[in-house]
């Protein structure tokens, strides 16, 4: 695997039910919307797996409901999906060239999609909130960067590719939610975080789940009573946050 990503990021479970939103379009590009409130919005910035996956529009349909929102899941792979059936048969992961799908998706060349998404969804909603999960985790910190402002709020769970220098310019409220084994979020990753972001003066919500890996809160099996403890953990700890930050406690810079 590339040193961008491991294993960790296209091992999971599919989750049962159907999606409960529609295809629609988000700053000329697809998008999965779920929700109705005209005032509150939640982007969701997908993992490897894509906007097109079940689990992530599954979890959109819950924030849209538990959260109050309108809740959107945007492509960022530029039509690109890793076949998934190749992607949940482990004996079939030879056949993909991830190096290659990564060199396709890098930060340089998603980073200006991921905020053109943010600026149009500010445009239509009174609070923004964004979470990402694994290669979406660093989008969502870009998101939250003092220079821009485009949102009110992010949440993130095991993310991949974060560097220091993003976890230092975070200027909104942030949750982390970070399993106990994870070879993308590193312990060395997750105690700068812990060291850093309470001397930025946001608020900061750190959530550890034991025994529990990558992927966990997207892609974990719910027939594994500890796997589902945990994905209900952090779908209700994010509902949560947005309910604070989008609804109850508009963030005032100090």
């Amino acid at each position: 695997m590339t040193a961008q990503v491991s294993e960790c990021c296209i091992r999971g479970t599919l989750w049962e039910g159907e999606p409960e939103g529609r295809k629609d379009s988000l700053d000329g590009r697809p998008c999965y919307v779920t929700g109705s409130n005209p005032r509150v919005a939640i982007m969701i910035i997908h993992d490897l797996f894509g906007w097109t996956f079940r689990n992530i529009q599954r979890l959109a349909d819950h924030y849209a409901t538990e959260a109050d929102a309108t809740v959107y899941v945007p492509d960022f792979f530029g039509g690109e999906v890793l076949p998934l059936d190749i992607v949940l048969d482990q004996s079939q992961w030879s056949k993909l060239d991830l190096p290659a799908f990564m060199g396709r998706n890098t930060k340089a060349i998603r980073t200006p999609e991921i905020l053109g998404c943010a600026k149009e969804l500010r445009s239509k909603y009174e609070r923004v909130g964004a979470i990402g999960f694994c290669f979406g985790g660093w989008g969502s910190f870009r998101l939250a960067g003092k220079e821009h402002k485009l949102v009110d709020c992010i949440a993130v769970a095991h993310p991949t590719m974060l560097e220091k220098e993003e976890i230092s310019n975070v200027g909104v409220p942030v949750l982390i939610m970070a399993p106990e084994f994870d070879p993308m979020f590193t312990p060395e990753l997750k105690a700068f975080a812990n060291q850093t972001i309470p001397t930025l003066g946001v608020p900061y919500d750190y959530q550890y789940f034991p025994g529990v890996e990558h992927a966990f809160a997207v892609r974990g099996d719910p027939k594994n009573p500890g796997e589902r403890e945990a994905m209900d953990r952090a779908k209700d700890a994010a509902v949560l946050w947005f309910h604070q930050w989008l609804h109850k406690s508009p963030y005032q810079e100090a």
